[in-house]
């Protein structure tokens, strides 16, 4: 069954929730909060960057059917639960694209309608259907990204028993299954989807992926948690990074002068064959060469030569008396 559209806007007023009042409720005296939050819905309109026509906005949740139809398309037995026999497959997959793609425009258009304030011209009507028919044309290879990463995965963790198995339960394979879709888009011209799709996939696995970064080919993220990706970075072919990794900015724009160059590359280069542990943070247009290995919690700004290893000094271990005077003074008894 087609997902009936979401007709309400932003502006009506939700008659379930006013008709849910009890009597209660209803007694309160909100006249000074509704003044309060009027006052403040319109300072935002005024302001600058609150003047945008927000009931045209991208939906959150059409665009969350959308990518649910467009991953069954892209995987139709493992993430799109098609059970029957081999010779309907086709149909199926043809069924979900046809929608998610029909839910795509909607929501490209939506965007572009949201931007046409600040443009000098109109957008051009077919502007949307001809993003996503060059978006169309990208699934093919971004299938086959993701098979790469998935046996990246696969060759990565020896505690993995099946391609499926991935597929299915790694957070690290779901991230970027949803950058692929959202990159190719942010570069065909519709960022504010994009960037929807990937908060989906950080909401889903605390994984953030900028859609701008470019990642190539076999990527893995081990368990994932935490790890941050900057829109300008670019990743090579082949690395593997583990939780809690953040390849970001040194400073926000606005707080400190930038050039041109900082501005437009402000995360880091990592080559190909990379691995970085747990906790690692690189910040800046700095670059990882080739082969290096960047171990757990390092902070780093500045480049690293292709092969090198960086480390943490390593552990104290204590013993005898030292170790009976530290554990006292963790237990708040030394005087």
């Amino acid at each position: 069954m087609p997902h009936a559209p979401d007709t309400r806007t932003c502006a009506e007023p939700n008659k379930d929730l006013i008709m849910s009042l009890t009597a209660s409720d209803a007694s309160l005296d909100l006249a000074p909060t509704l003044d309060e939050l009027r006052a403040a819905r319109t300072s935002w309109r005024l302001d600058a960057i609150g003047g945008h026509n927000v009931a045209r906005f991208p939906s959150r949740d059409e665009t969350v059917r959308m990518i649910d139809d467009l991953v069954a398309a892209l995987f139709p037995g493992r993430l799109g639960a098609f059970a029957g026999p081999e010779s309907m497959e086709d149909a199926f997959v043809e069924t979900h694209l046809r929608r998610a793609l029909s839910g795509l425009q909607r929501q490209i258009e939506n965007e572009f309608d949201y931007w046409q304030g600040e443009a000098l011209l109109a957008f051009d009507v077919s502007q949307a259907a001809m993003i996503v028919g060059l978006f169309a044309a990208e699934l093919g290879p971004i299938r086959e990204l993701v098979d790469d990463d998935v046996r990246a995965a696969f060759l990565g963790d020896p505690a993995a028993r099946s391609a499926d198995e991935i597929l299915i339960c790694y957070p690290g394979i779901v991230a970027i299954l949803y950058h692929r879709i959202a990159h190719a888009l942010y570069g065909l011209g519709a960022p504010i989807v994009a960037r929807i799709i990937s908060e989906l996939a950080n909401n889903r696995t605390g994984i953030d992926i900028h859609p701008g970064a470019t990642i190539g080919r076999s990527f893995f993220i081990d368990h994932g948690t935490g790890v941050v990706i900057g829109e300008t970075a670019i990743v090579g072919d082949r690395v593997q990074i583990y939780q809690h990794v953040t390849l970001g900015a040194r400073s926000p724009l606005g707080v400190t002068d930038v050039s041109a160059r900082e501005r437009l590359a402000r995360h880091p280069i990592v080559e190909d064959d990379v691995v970085i542990y747990a906790g690692a943070t690189i910040l800046g247009r700095v670059t990882i060469g080739r082969g290096a290995t960047i171990g757990g919690n390092v902070w780093l700004l500045e480049d690293v030569p292709a092969g090198s290893v960086v480390a943490q000094p390593t552990a104290t271990i204590l013993s005898g008396d030292a170790a009976g005077h530290l554990h006292e003074a963790l237990r708040g008894r030394s005087g």
